[in-house]
């Protein structure tokens, strides 16, 4: 069989775009690698990982977002990615080798998720509730699927336990210094290509009207969304099927594929992993979905269709995260 190469800039491009996918606190852990072959290959790059993130799943589920959302900016370019995942058992770092089939035909749907990679942004304001969710509730189970990880729409009426499992986590790290510094660092006003920036945090007030959300230094400006009083979002929950690298990176897959429909129908979403990071908080989401390993939650909803746009958060320069040669380890 004759092996279909793509061309390095196709390559650049896709990469440039897939980039846009959200991380822990931005940091962006990923690396991928050209290979003389006319191959990718995806890594989690180890020198980005988060010090709260001691198991490195956060990292996976960043890398697991970035590989779908490679995979729809490459399929709006005409081409199908064959993904491969794990194939080095000796090189933990090395996520998926992707190679390339053309596609028959790109359709307009192709071309619109694509696009909804640059137009998604993480909004910490309050939404209100999402209009027709029904619908979109069955447009995203069938988009998501049942291979990639376990979704769930968490009842309204569960709201005030997961208000408990958000505070619980923010309690018990009241005292932890080196979570806050790191908070601190990340949000830092110096940087240029990761982090969060000023424009993403909330002041005080506004965070008061989200009760479901990790707590960042605050930052001092107008306040927003002011018409919203409260968030009145639904909240998505995904979960792994079991406990192991792969299942978690394909929980970050389904993280992209839902964020990114989101997106197409209009909501504003944000992604939630603080209440997974710790083990009682973690209990109180396992009673209420009956899920073992709930991974990332999300809050989707409506937003004021006249409001203007947040700037997009920095990424890291392409140079930095992409190169060409030989799939080797740092």
């Amino acid at each position: 069989m004759i092996r279909t190469t793509l061309s390095r800039d196709v390559i650049a491009q896709t990469v440039h775009r897939a980039c846009r996918a959200p991380s822990i606190h931005n940091s962006q852990p990923w690396r991928f690698v050209g290979d003389h072959a006319g191959g990718l290959q995806l890594f989690v790059d180890r020198d980005r990982l988060v010090d709260a993130d001691s198991s490195g799943r956060q990292a996976l589920l960043s890398c697991g977002a970035v590989l779908d959302h490679f995979r729809v900016a490459l399929a709006a370019a005409g081409w199908v990615a064959n993904v491969d995942y794990h194939p080095n058992p000796n090189d933990y770092t090395h996520l998926a080798s992707i190679d390339f089939v053309p596609m028959e035909f790109v359709t307009d749907a192709h071309r619109g998720r694509a696009d909804a990679i640059l137009t998604r942004r993480t909004d910490r304001l309050p939404f209100d509730e999402p209009a027709d969710w029904d619908a979109f509730e069955l447009v995203l189970r069938q988009q998501v699927g049942d291979d990639l990880a376990l979704l769930d729409v968490l009842p309204d009426n569960a709201r005030p336990q997961l208000a408990e499992a958000s505070q619980l986590t923010e309690s018990l790290r009241l005292y932890d210094s080196s979570y806050h510094a790191e908070l601190a660092w990340w949000t830092g006003p110096f940087g240029a290509s990761d982090g969060i920036p000023q424009s993403s945090l909330v002041t005080a007030a506004e965070g008061d009207r989200v009760d479901i959300g990790r707590n960042f230094p605050v930052t001092h400006h107008r306040e927003r969304r002011s018409q919203v009083p409260e968030d009145r979002s639904k909240i998505v929950m995904l979960s792994a099927f079991d406990d192991n690298r792969l299942d978690i990176l394909t929980c970050g897959e389904a993280l992209s594929v839902a964020l990114l429909e989101a997106t197409m129908a209009g909501f504003a979403t944000c992604p939630l992993t603080h209440m997974t990071e710790l083990a009682a908080s973690r209990d109180i989401l396992s009673r209420l979905s009956g899920r073992a390993l709930p991974q990332v939650l999300i809050r989707v909803g409506s937003v004021p269709v006249a409001e203007d746009v947040e700037p997009p958060t920095p990424r890291r320069p392409l140079d930095e995260v992409l190169t060409w040669g030989a799939a080797s380890r740092r």
